[in-house]
């Protein structure tokens, strides 16, 4: 799926992924952010749960943004295709300031929401301005190209990465989650060897990639995400290996960035944090 065009009166929304496992009991800083972008004390939000198997997770997202001070925040459990007819679930979805998806499995996400009013939806929505976020599986399937699955390990791969239509937010980055903690490298960069026009961001857990409308991201949490920059490769031998055999990729550069740290889609420049001033004597 293309992203929504985005007419000359608005401004697209941001594009919020996060790498799973958010901290929801201390600073609760990613999920506050996300709310001050979506319009703080006077935010929208809509909680979509249908990647999580587990009943209360809406219910939990409910509790922890209005614990934030939105406004108002509903969940809207999508748990068949049916349940994309819903008028009034659409109706609040035209209504919010900002959606967020929650954890789970992604292909839940594009299995149940795919191709939908409500996949629709949140393309258009988030092209006249709304921000839109999502935690895990909720990250994952942002972007036109969604990693499904893959395997663990440093060495991409050819069939490490089995990717599959993302919601299509953006097309300029490929997202994968929980990125140090299970060891994603490979993968990442075997999808990106398919076709080098997408940056890859690796996300780690309770760390978040703030997309503005400008396609300068962001980065918001306790750990780093690993970007992965193709648009150098001078070499892909994706087409020459077999299954399972390692991928030689010539050309790739890579940054690790921090809380604070940005690194801009259009001009490929990283640029680290801001220095801390230190307090006069």
């Amino acid at each position: 799926m293309s992203p929504a065009r985005v007419e000359s009166e608005h401004r697209r929304g941001w594009i919020v992924p996060v790498g799973g496992a958010e901290d929801k009991i201390h600073d609760v800083r990613i999920l506050r952010r996300f709310t001050e972008i979506a319009g703080g004390a006077d935010a929208r939000i809509a909680v979509i749960p249908t990647a999580s198997k587990l009943a209360d997770t809406g219910a939990r997202y409910e509790r922890l943004f209005e614990d934030i001070g939105v406004a108002s925040v509903r969940a809207l459990a999508y748990a068949e295709r049916g349940d994309a007819s819903r008028a009034d679930w659409y109706a609040y979805l035209e209504q919010a300031t900002g959606i967020f998806l929650t954890g789970g499995d992604q292909l839940r996400l594009s299995t149940i929401l795919g191709g939908t009013p409500i996949a629709k939806l949140l393309r258009s929505q988030n092209a006249r301005g709304v921000s839109i976020g999502g935690t895990s599986a909720g990250a994952a399937i942002l972007s036109e190209h969604m990693i499904a699955f893959g395997t663990e390990g440093a060495t991409p791969l050819a069939g490490a990465a089995v990717l599959a239509p993302g919601f299509g937010l953006t097309n300029r980055v490929i997202i994968d989650q929980h990125f140090r903690q299970r060891d994603r490298l490979g993968r990442l960069l075997s999808a990106l060897a398919y076709n080098p026009f997408a940056t890859g961001l690796g996300l780690d857990e309770d760390t978040a990639a703030f997309l503005d409308p400008d396609d300068r991201v962001e980065v918001v949490g306790s750990g780093a995400i690993t970007v992965v920059d193709v648009s150098g490769l001078t070499h892909s031998s994706m087409a020459q290996v077999a299954q399972g055999e390692p991928i030689c990729m010539t050309g790739v550069q890579l940054h690790v960035l921090t809380n604070g740290a940005t690194f801009n889609l259009h001009t490929r420049v990283a640029s680290p944090p801001p220095r801390a001033h230190p307090e006069s004597a």
